[in-house]
């Protein structure tokens, strides 16, 4: 078993991102992240916020800093790889306290350091989506006349193809995520809340080593099973009824995901169709992956099939996401998808169908490889009527 990343892969990373900062044409790339959102930041310094958020600047020449908020100085140098350690006010929790008491660093300051004294011409941004108007603000302040870009895809691209290392952690991940949802369906009953079942599913994830959930484990029952995304509630489950289970565990930084339909007692026959129709696509599309296809044909083979079965109105989205540090990461699989698929990406092969009166996911973690798939989780993959 994995404990963790070895420091040598943080180094490797630093080298990597360092090297991209320069092809790109960048003086200075920061990328930011938070605690729900904190893989960028985690992939290179194993630092994950609480409360608080964090970036990790990435200078051309010289060493990465990390930039943190002014309460977690002492968390951050029992816990990151980057031993850089700086403290911005406008990382601090959404309080905003002013902590008149604690020195801190400003942006003026570090960039003034960086790159022995050279001016900041162009800085890129990676985790656009999450950076606060604080932080870019700020950044915006310090650097008035300089270029700011998105820059997303450096980190993006580092993350996309997984070491052995990070493949192996996975493994592990989906393990936990296994005795999760045996666990549940071991144990639940009519009358049960979907509340109380995820309680089962995460005392059963953090009993086998899960640092965290993969993503907030759900269980819907009934109508809202037709939720795409939704949350778990006080309501009672009942006999006869779809069952629409979603486990994930985190290790070492790294997300598991396994979503199944399941039903007390018999499904009614035109539920029980389409589940069958979403477990046949389900394996049909990593049937369609493997390494030099392009993501898009994947696509087109998935649409192709479910309008086969007669069920292109019950399919909102498909038919997989990138998966990783994050449960939802970059690349997507769509239509628009030009990449080709490259060994050891891996993802979360996502497939949902819905009525108006209920919906199902199936959904499982698959590594690419030369002539298909690893399949990251073999298991709960029949129609399940307990």
């Amino acid at each position: 078993m994995i404990e963790s990343i070895p420091d040598s892969e943080f180094k490797q990373r630093h080298a990597r991102v360092q090297g991209e900062v320069n092809k790109s044409g960048l003086d200075v790339l920061i990328v930011h992240s938070d605690e729900a959102d904190f893989a960028n930041v985690r992939y290179l310094s194993d630092y994950w916020p609480i409360f608080e958020c964090a970036g990790a600047l990435i200078p051309k020449e010289g060493d990465l800093i990390l930039l943190i908020g002014p309460e977690s100085e002492t968390y951050a140098r029992d816990r990151s790889k980057i031993k850089e350690i700086r403290k911005i006010l406008q990382y601090r929790e959404s309080a905003e306290p002013d902590y008149p008491n604690i020195k801190l660093d400003t942006f003026e300051a570090i960039f003034s350091q960086i790159n022995n004294g050279k001016p900041v011409k162009r800085l890129g941004i990676g985790g656009w989506q999450v950076m606060p108007v604080a932080v870019y603000e700020a950044i915006k302040k310090a650097l008035p006349d300089t270029e700011i870009v998105k820059a997303d895809n450096i980190l993006a691209n580092l993350r996309m193809i997984k070491s052995e290392n990070e493949i192996a952690i996975m493994r592990q991940a989906y393990k936990i995520a296994e005795h999760g949802v045996q666990q549940v369906l071991a144990k639940i009953k009519p009358g049960m809340t979907e509340l109380q079942v995820v309680g089962i599913a995460q005392e059963a994830i953090y009993s086998k080593g899960a640092e965290y959930e993969g993503y907030p484990v759900y269980l819907f029952a009934g109508k809202s099973t037709n939720n795409a995304i939704s949350r778990p509630t006080r309501r009672k489950i009942n006999k006869g009824e779809m069952i629409q289970i979603g486990v994930g565990a985190k290790v070492c930084g790294y997300c598991s995901t396994i979503s199944i339909p399941v039903c007390i007692g018999k499904m009614p026959p035109e539920m029980r169709r389409l589940t069958e129709v979403g477990l046949e696509a389900h394996k049909k599309t990593m049937e369609f992956m493997r390494a030099g296809v392009a993501a898009k044909e994947v696509v087109i083979n998935f649409n192709r099939f479910v309008e086969s079965k007669g069920c292109s109105e019950n399919l909102l989205y498909g038919p997989c996401h990138g998966t990783g540090m994050m449960e939802v990461e970059i690349p997507w699989v769509e239509e628009t998808s030009e990449y080709l698929l490259q060994e050891n990406m891996t993802f979360a092969v996502d497939t949902f169908l819905y009525t108006q009166n209920y919906g199902l996911r199936w959904e499982r973690g698959a590594r690419v490889t030369k002539d298909g798939v690893e399949e990251l989780s073999k298991k709960y993959k029949e129609i399940m009527e307990l």
